[in-house]
């Protein structure tokens, strides 16, 4: 029941990239995990280093399983030393909240060559989506865009609190009471955005704390966006999706994704580490990130074929969206030695009705038709400052501190 846009994708993304945008994401999974516990639990089930964290924190991460898979990725915010809010995609939050219980509770196996390794000292866990949480329910809006942090300001004439908004660091959180609203406000998205927010709130209070958001951010240029900004955003800056880029049809590892950081191989264990290892020795693919090079070609869709220059397949497209200039800008997941920036590659974006050709070239006559690649470039995996730079037009004045001087 999400819009896949309100006004129009390219006019959402541009909003993002130049003013602001209000993403509606509450369908996301959110957990709770607590206790004096709740690190040593989260320890064992997430691939990054969780002990590295302090209370104010946050960080991305992914779930594998006993044998090395992604089960799916997320996001993790320390609210305390002992409290963990966790945000989980939408489509696999069920499952995502019964591999936690089972880990848990012992009722998994976790590894194949240590059956007997079982949680000692559980942690609590709760499903903030579910009513029972009462006062504690979240779910998420985010707002993303350069004039974010203005837009956020403007809800408050409490100085102090302005300034506190302006001091949350890349990947910060704080809590407050913004315009009336109990909020919990960490400064992520994936968007790419480097000024951006993740929204916490009641859900009975979400669509009050919408339309406030939107009224107070129309000076500023803010817009709401659908989920095709959402993906034409996140594939412009690089950014992996469940499904596409992870596990899916091509069985994407973290690595292969090009988020192989956030999997901390020094760490004494984690679960599905040793076959994560294993898995790594022998893959030779990765996602890389390309542009069309000509207008008006058939968007590519995930599954069609890419070949290098001299017509050999080397991968398959995983996402494509329009980019901030109109362009179409995908990820596919390709041989790693094929992987150079600049190269040029072909892609076969293949109809919804296959174009009947002749098995035999030489059998051509006129009139027949036979399917060509439509040529991209490869681009640099993650967008560099000039490309950044590129999305914002005109340069965004910074929010200067509301902190009298003297303090």
């Amino acid at each position: 029941e999400m819009p896949v846009w309100y006004s129009g994708v390219l006019d959402e993304h541009n909003a993002v990239r130049k003013a602001a945008g209000l993403f509606d994401v509450a369908h996301m999974g959110v957990f709770e995990i607590s206790g004096p516990h709740a690190t040593e639990f989260l320890d064992l089930v997430l691939t990054n280093y969780v002990r590295w964290f302090k209370p104010g924190e946050s960080y991305y991460s992914d779930f594998l399983d006993q044998d090395g898979k992604v089960i799916d990725d997320l996001m993790v915010y320390q609210r305390r030393q002992d409290l963990y809010l966790m945000v989980v995609n939408a489509a696999n939050a069920d499952k995502d909240w019964a591999w936690l219980n089972a880990v848990n509770n012992g009722e998994v196996l976790i590894d194949r060559e240590r059956p007997d390794l079982r949680v000692l000292r559980p942690a609590t866990l709760r499903n903030l989506k579910d009513p029972t949480t009462g006062a504690d329910r979240r779910v998420d809006l985010a707002l993303q865009g350069p004039a974010s942090l203005a837009i956020l300001q403007s809800l408050t004439d409490d100085w102090r609190l302005k300034d506190r908004l302006g001091r949350v660091p890349k990947t910060g959180l704080m809590e407050c009471a913004l315009a009336g609203f109990d909020l919990v406000i960490a400064r992520t998205g994936y968007t790419g955005e480097d000024i951006g927010y993740e929204l916490f709130v009641h859900p009975d209070r979400a669509a009050a704390f919408w339309e406030t958001v939107m009224e107070a951010g129309q000076p500023f240029g803010l817009q709401p966006c659908g989920l095709a900004c959402r993906d034409s955003t996140r594939t412009e800056a690089g950014l992996p999706l469940y499904g596409h880029e992870l596990a899916g049809p091509f069985d994407i590892s973290p690595t292969g994704a090009g988020f192989g950081s956030y999997v901390k191989l020094h760490k004494p264990y984690f679960v599905g580490r040793t076959a994560h290892l294993e898995w790594e020795k022998t893959r030779k693919m990765e996602i890389a990130r390309f542009r069309m090079n000509q207008r008006g070609v058939r968007m590519p869709k995930t599954g069609d074929p890419v070949v290098n220059r001299r017509g050999r397949a080397v991968g398959w497209v995983t996402s494509a969206a329009v980019d901030v200039d109109g362009w179409i800008l995908g990820l596919a997941y390709v041989e790693s030695r094929y992987h150079r920036e600049g190269d040029e590659i072909g892609i076969f974006s293949l109809p919804a009705r296959p174009v009947i050709e002749k098995g035999d070239k030489a059998d051509l006559e006129p009139g027949d038709k036979i399917q060509l690649p439509d040529l991209a470039t490869i681009l640099v995996r993650f967008p560099d400052d000039e490309e950044r730079s590129h999305w914002r037009g005109e340069k965004v004045e910074s929010v200067p501190s509301f902190l009298p001087a003297g303090e």
